[in-house]
């Protein structure tokens, strides 16, 4: 069966498990009942996401609903251990986050403070099976400081988490990155203030980063080359990027890795995305690699000196590479938004008609809509956008008014920052008070009661009794997002 048919299927039945709330209704504290039929976990019809007549398969289940593209399929700390991280700090204690990523086998981690860790060295992530469910904190939500984080392991899920790096350390790096791994999803983020770039995914095969935003890189900081306020390199085999806001980026908006360095094949794709206010370049490169860049919406804004109506450069080294243009809109010029190929341009000159493909590349399709109505979506939902801090409200509200509020050696006022202290540092982020776990298996004791779950047996987590394909735990963790955020959004 077509996997986008198994999709639709599967988000007809998943609908119905998480109902938690309406979209307009207050989102619950993590340990307030959530109202609502989770679903039916005792079908005898059902074997607990085994084949049935739906064509749902445990190799076919969405890592949660609203994923898609490449690491759609992703299956994280599913069924493995939960870890709670109960502290701020940053060491290998019992209770801090890199005690917990440090950990081996499946699992999963849960939030139970919520505010900015100060990394001191870089967070790699190395082992993987794994899920940090950042949607689980209280109050404010985390965000992670100082230095980057490297996904260096398979099959993760990492959701609602900030990555704002800065330059307090003088640290020359990405904010998030990751590279020659498979199997990965990253969801409604935010990555910001890094010396490098501020969200880098390339050479990874099945791989989605969707729903984020990535904004306001450090240009004139502490990087060795000088300048480099760029927003990402992306790429990959199967990898998709969709549905994201790059804002306040000098250039690489992002830059296509392309078939260079070792790399052998790239397979990626491009979708509704939102690419504002860039400086020098909206997205290029791309050297011998296979594209889609599908119905994204490019707005140029007071920092865009030149190139206001590139939707992308294609780079040569041996060959150019092969692209799928389509639907993008480039606000102000509907001359390129009737043919994107007039914004398409070509750094060592050539036939762009060699470079044209009719059809899409066969990557895990992204259900998209209209740019315009992706623009919409995103600027509303992108991020870690359960508590938005107020680097992200600012964000947002200046892509969708086209003004910028503060700026650098780019020029003044014009959104492209050199260090995080022009626009005020990392916020304040409100504690909030964790829900009552008494069995630390990252489900409240309210709920577990509500839902007629055992608050004093952590093997309860595992179980399917609220689901055929999702366990207790991640059923939990998907009602903290559906009862806020629309489904698929």
């Amino acid at each position: 069966m077509n996997r986008k048919i198994i999709f639709l299927l599967f988000a007809v039945l998943a609908a119905g498990i998480f109902t938690g709330c309406e979209k307009d209704d207050p989102i619950p504290g993590p340990g307030d009942p959530i109202t609502g039929d989770p679903g039916n976990g005792n079908d005898d019809d059902d074997d607990n996401g085994g084949d049935d007549d739906n064509g749902v398969t445990p190799e076919n289940i969405p890592a949660f609903p609203g994923a898609q593209g490449g690491g759609m399929f992703v299956t994280g700390g599913r069924g493995g251990d939960v870890y709670v991280v109960s502290s701020l700090e940053d060491n290998t204690s019992e209770g801090t986050l890199r005690w917990a990523v440090n950990k081996e086998g499946p699992r999963t981690i849960v939030f139970a403070v919520s505010g900015t860790i100060f990394l001191n060295s870089e967070l790699r992530i190395n082992n993987g099976d794994l899920t940090i469910a950042g949607q689980s904190a209280p109050g404010g939500g985390i965000t992670l400081a100082n230095y980057s984080v490297r996904v260096a392991a398979d099959n993760i899920i990492i959701r609602f988490l900030r990555f704002r790096m800065g330059d307090d350390k003088a640290y020359e790096g990405d904010a998030i990155w990751g590279r020659r791994q498979k199997d990965i999803i990253i969801d409604h983020c935010s990555m910001s203030w890094c010396t490098d770039e501020c969200a880098s995914f390339y050479d990874n095969e099945n791989f989605t980063l969707q729903w984020s935003i990535v904004a306001e890189s450090l240009n004139e900081s502490v990087h060795g080359k000088g300048a480099h306020g760029y927003g990402g390199l992306w790429g990959g085999y199967n990898a998709s990027f969709h549905h994201n806001l790059l804002a306040h980026h000098k250039s690489r908006n992002p830059r296509f890795y392309g078939i260079r360095d070792g790399i052998e094949r790239e397979k990626a794709e491009m979708v509704n995305n939102v690419i504002y206010n860039w400086g020098s370049n909206s997205a290029y490169g791309g050297e011998g690699g296979e594209y889609n860049i599908i119905n994204n919406y490019y707005k140029a804004g007071p920092a865009t000196k030149s190139n206001r109506s590139r939707i992308f450069e294609a780079y040569y080294e041996g060959t150019y590479g092969k692209f799928y243009l389509n639907g993008n809109y480039v606000e102000g010029f509907e001359d390129v938004t009737a043919d994107n190929w007039l914004g398409f341009d070509l750094k060592s000159g050539g036939n762009k008609e060699s470079l044209k493909v009719v059809t899409p590349f066969d990557i895990t399709e992204v259900d998209f809509t209209s740019p315009q109505e992706a623009y919409e979506k995103v600027l509303e939902h992108a991020g870690a956008s359960l508590w938005r801090d107020a680097v992200d409200e600012r964000i947002v509200e200046e892509t969708a008014s086209g003004t910028a509020t503060f700026g650098g050696s780019w020029g003044a006022g014009l959104g492209i920052i050199d260090t995080q202290g022009t626009v005020g540092g990392w916020p304040d982020l409100e504690a909030g008070e964790a829900p009552v776990d008494s069995d630390n298996d990252g489900m409240p004791d309210a709920w577990e009661i509500e839902k007629g779950l055992d608050p004093s047996d952590p093997a309860d987590a595992n179980g399917y009794d609220l689901s055929s394909y999702y366990t207790n735990l991640e059923v939990y963790l998907n009602n903290l997002v559906n009862s806020k955020i629309e489904f698929g959004n």
